[in-house]
């Protein structure tokens, strides 16, 4: 009797209709063991198929197997990195020209896949369109449920009977689960937690980036809640002011923020009466109070604690909960 797939493994799956043959060949072969601890799946024209865990990178021969040198690995061809765009975009350029705009495409399951190519710059030095494609970065998204209750207890203000999330900040070095630490809070204050006094409540995301919710073709591909309404791709500066006038969050869920513009958007959210979660790189507090932006939004306020995570033990590992203020 076959054994299930394991669950970490399921990206396998959602991604194997996007890929040429070649391609699924391989990533069908990967081992269960190796594949649940895939972060990203990278595919480079005329170069080695990698798989990238939190141990290191893992080179993959056309069977899915480990190739242990270079030399022996998968090296997809023109024809393979062509076939494998064709089936992100749906045979249509035009239906996926934003997303590409944007540098990345979203599939089911909340997966993003970063494009690399010949940047083409319109008249104002944007960028109008990528060409000649030559790279996919495969991110691998994976909700950890849970992950939120660690702290939460800490993160809750208010007396007994009326809970609610404190506005918080999540700080934390690239890859160290600041995106799962949002998204399992927004979940838990859209459904709400009773055993700890927390009431369910309206949580807008603003996910600028598609990484918190995932949506694919509107539909979010991680639970954010059932009470949730999320802004894909929207910036977050627009998308915050956009949901405090028009979606009448409790809590409005936010990444990444480091802009003036994102700062002096939260600044204003400040007083609307929503709880603000956001995150921010950063290693410590003492990190985040030397970045211009983020002690502004720490000196007025904004926050009432800040969550420091770091990938001491693993990603996600809670090295402090701070009281701020509240």
């Amino acid at each position: 009797m076959a054994h299930p797939e394991p669950v970490a493994a399921l990206w396998r799956r959602q991604l194997l209709p996007f890929l040429p043959s070649s391609l699924q060949r391989a990533v069908a072969g990967i081992p269960d063991a190796l594949a649940c601890q895939a972060l990203e799946l990278r595919i480079r024209l005329g170069r080695p198929l990698l798989l990238v865990t939190a141990a290191g990178e893992v080179a993959l021969q056309p069977d899915g197997s480990p190739a242990g040198e270079l030399r022996r690995a998968l090296h997809p061809d023109r024809a393979c990195v062509e076939a494998f765009f064709e089936h992100l975009s749906g045979g249509s350029l035009y239906a996926v020209e934003e997303q590409v705009r944007r540098g990345y495409l979203t599939l089911p399951g909340g997966h993003r896949v970063g494009l690399c190519g010949r940047a083409v710059l319109d008249a104002g030095g944007g960028l109008q369109a990528l060409t000649e494609l030559s790279g996919f970065n495969v991110r691998v998204a994976r909700a950890v449920e849970g992950a939120g209750r660690r702290v939460l207890g800490r993160l809750l203000v208010g007396p007994p009977g009326r809970r609610r999330l404190a506005s918080t900040l999540v700080l934390a070095p690239p890859g160290a689960g600041k995106t799962t630490l949002l998204r399992d809070l927004a979940r838990l204050a859209s459904a709400g937690v009773p055993e700890m006094g927390l009431a369910p409540c309206q949580v807008v995301v603003v996910d600028e980036r598609s990484e918190i919710a995932g949506c694919w073709r509107g539909i979010p591909q991680h639970d954010v809640g059932p009470r949730t309404d999320v802004l894909d791709g929207c910036p977050k500066a627009e998308g915050v002011l956009w949901a405090v006038r028009a979606l009448g969050p409790a809590v409005l869920v936010t990444d990444e923020v480091g802009t003036a513009a994102d700062v002096e958007a939260l600044l204003r959210a400040c007083h609307s009466g929503a709880s603000l979660v956001a995150s921010a790189h950063a290693d410590d507090l003492a990190g985040a109070r030397r970045r211009r932006g983020l002690a502004q939004l720490l000196e007025q306020g904004a926050f009432q604690r800040a969550v420091v995570l770091s990938l001491r033990a693993g990603p996600g590992t809670v090295e402090q909960v701070e009281e701020l203020q509240g």
